[in-house]
């Protein structure tokens, strides 16, 4: 009975371009329906009964855009983004969630990150780090707490990018202690596009004139107060930061762009010189930090001419940008390969990306050193968490499902193919077959950097 329900929901959701959350919060009120039952639970008669009468009704696009009920057109995408024929594989809420509490991915990455901060050279009047695509704010908050290791008088300038709403909010849960620990900090939050964030300047008139400029001064002195008043910013993320389809790409984009200030009010005096403000803002940040900013799939012309290249623009003399992605060829790409022979997500590697990159930039490339590294140096290993009497001849049901969610997430595999996938329960086997050969699960990310010339 799972099984077939599972089958039904991702043939609607398919249909209606809408994601699973939001499925199981239009039909139960549950966003976690579907992630529960995919991970082996069960629902009542009631609730399948439920489930089956709003698949039933009639297809009106009423969906959630982020917090508030909306009505879309059906094409539009309720909820989730969505090129012409798939809503985007990184925009399922649940897939992304438990990959991220499942695998180690975040954890090393902002090791990786960390080691660049022996290698950058600050100057007042603050540090300045972007972070191109902050999602639940894990891989900011690890390095923020390198940063302040590292220099823990200097004041800090971090700019954070996301058109995620409901990542904004995990990230800014994670953000009192930073303060509290780190009082000479500058938080700013964007949802503004790779072109357009570092400077927090729209590119367009006409999203200029819309912008959305919001200060919060936070008072008090303990991580519990900041939490309180960050909190309180629920109702403004929750009107102002909207996404919408683009009509061309498919991709997200702001429906007005935002820029969210965040400082301690004890400290706006120390930090005169570092707030920034609307109309007058420079970027020369001193560290990029660009984890997984693009598909994988996507074209290698729009990773360096949209996103690669304009991050580079905004390299300070000295800055460095640490770019990484997934690399594939390790136990989560056999899993994949097992049921779609010959799959191939990663076909673009590091060196192509870095000249496209310099081919895109023409003149102003020659202030940049382009360092793809050797893969020793380059490549890094993350993990699936698990015991070691996990992986045994009678692997969990648990585990299994977790394992495949990683290796589909990472490939990213559209739910169509999932739903055939999951019918015939190839994937099962496909998944005990690898975990068993491993002893686990782990895969490979890769990155390369990109600095300015401090002469420059």
């Amino acid at each position: 009975m799972r099984e077939a329900l599972l089958r039904d929901i991702a043939d609607f959701c398919r249909e209606a371009r809408m994601a699973e959350s939001t499925f199981g919060r239009l039909a139960v009120n549950d966003g976690k329906l579907v992630g529960r039952l995919r991970l082996g639970g069960r629902v009542t008669t009631d609730t399948e009964d439920r489930v089956r009468a709003f698949i039933a009704r009639p297809r009106k696009a009423t969906a959630t855009n982020g917090a508030a009920p909306v009505t879309l057109p059906l094409a539009a995408g309720p909820g989730v983004v969505g090129d012409a024929q798939n809503f985007r594989f990184y925009d399922n809420r649940q897939k992304y969630l438990l990959f991220v509490t499942t695998c180690s991915e975040k954890w090393v990455i902002a090791q990786r990150v960390g080691l660049e901060l022996a290698n950058i050279h600050p100057r007042p009047p603050a540090l300045r780090v972007f972070d191109a695509g902050t999602g639940d704010g894990t891989v900011l908050a690890r390095t923020m707490r390198a940063m302040h290791s590292r220099f823990p008088t200097m004041p800090f300038y971090i700019v954070g990018k996301e058109i995620s709403l409901e990542d904004v909010r995990l990230a800014l849960e994670k953000m009192p202690d930073r303060l509290f620990e780190h009082p000479a900090t500058v938080l700013v939050m964007t949802n503004m596009s790779y072109s357009e964030a570092p400077w927090l300047t729209p590119a367009s008139v006409a999203s200029a004139t819309s912008l959305i400029w919001h200060e919060l001064a936070l008072t008090g002195g303990t991580a519990h107060q900041f939490e309180e008043q960050i909190a309180e910013l629920q109702p403004f993320l929750a009107e102002h930061w909207r996404a919408r389809v683009g009509p061309k790409s498919g991709n997200p984009v702001y429906e007005k762009p935002v820029v969210l200030v965040i400082y301690r009010d004890d400290h706006k005096f120390l930090l005169d010189q570092v707030r920034p403000r609307r109309g007058a803002v420079r970027a020369d940040y001193d560290l990029v930090i660009a984890s997984q900013p693009y598909r994988a799939r996507a074209p290698l012309d729009f990773k360096a001419r949209r996103i690669v290249a304009p991050l580079a623009k905004s390299l300070a003399p000295g800055g460095r940008l640490i770019g990484i992605h997934s690399h594939g060829d390790d136990p989560g790409l056999e899993i994949i390969r097992e049921v779609w022979p010959g799959e191939d997500p990663f076909t673009t590697d590091r060196h192509a990306l870095l000249r496209a990159t310099k081919a895109e930039l023409g003149g102003a490339g020659r202030a940049l050193n382009f360092g793809a590294n050797a893969d020793a140096r380059s490549l890094f290993r993350y993990d699936m968490h698990t015991l070691p009497t996990e992986i045994s001849d009678t692997i969990g049901t648990s585990t299994l499902f977790a394992a495949w969610n990683a290796a589909v997430y990472v490939a990213q595999i559209e739910d169509q193919r999932l739903s055939e996938a999951i019918s015939s329960g190839a994937y099962i086997d496909a998944t005990k077959d690898v975990l068993r050969r491993h002893g686990g699960l782990w895969f490979w990310d890769e990155s390369y950097v990109i600095s300015r010339k401090r002469d420059s």
